[in-house]
């Protein structure tokens, strides 16, 4: 398979990888280009599994990015996502589905970084757990923690989203 044949058929998981769990886009194409020029100029006779290898270049490059982020710039960017959710009307479908959309990656962002990844690599890269594994260079066991972790926060900060809804429009609907 040579390098244009590579960036084809991965070009859309890296970036949207990326994506999820920088929360911006221009980093997001910014590291989906560093991975494949590292995918470009390294040997590859050896590696096996190609998605594998590359979502781990990504993730490691992801890490790398993250360490750099200032951790009040973060919660910056999660408060104007849950505020944008939360004080949007319900006019349409459309407009609620991009709500909804934009609570989850809200959601997803407040994730741990070790979980959101995990979670990120099954759910949306749809990765197996051996896959992950080997993208993340930790055992099966922790993977399956980490998603289970990952998912039990989810449901929580979910369910404590929905409440919030719920009590902010029993509000409106009174006065």
């Amino acid at each position: 398979m040579n390098d244009r044949e590579i960036f084809e058929m991965y070009k859309e998981h890296v970036y949207y990888f990326c994506y999820y769990l920088l929360k911006n886009q221009a980093d997001a194409e910014d590291v989906s280009q560093e991975v494949f020029i590292k995918v470009i100029l390294a040997d590859r006779t050896n590696v096996r599994n190609m998605k594998s290898w590359i979502l781990r270049i990504a993730a490691n490059e992801c890490n790398r990015v993250m360490k750099r982020r200032q951790t009040g710039w973060m919660k910056e960017i999660r408060n104007y996502l849950l505020s944008r959710a939360q004080h949007s009307n319900q006019v349409e479908d459309q407009l609620e589905f991009r709500e909804t959309k934009q609570a989850l990656q809200g959601l997803y962002s407040q994730l741990p970084d070790k979980l959101r990844m995990v979670v990120i690599l099954r759910y949306l890269n749809e990765l197996t757990v051996p896959e992950i594994s080997q993208v993340m260079n930790i055992p099966e066991g922790t993977v399956k923690s980490r998603l289970f972790k990952g998912l039990k926060l989810l449901n929580r900060m979910a369910d404590s989203q929905l409440k919030e809804m719920i009590t902010n429009e029993s509000i409106y609907q009174k006065g």
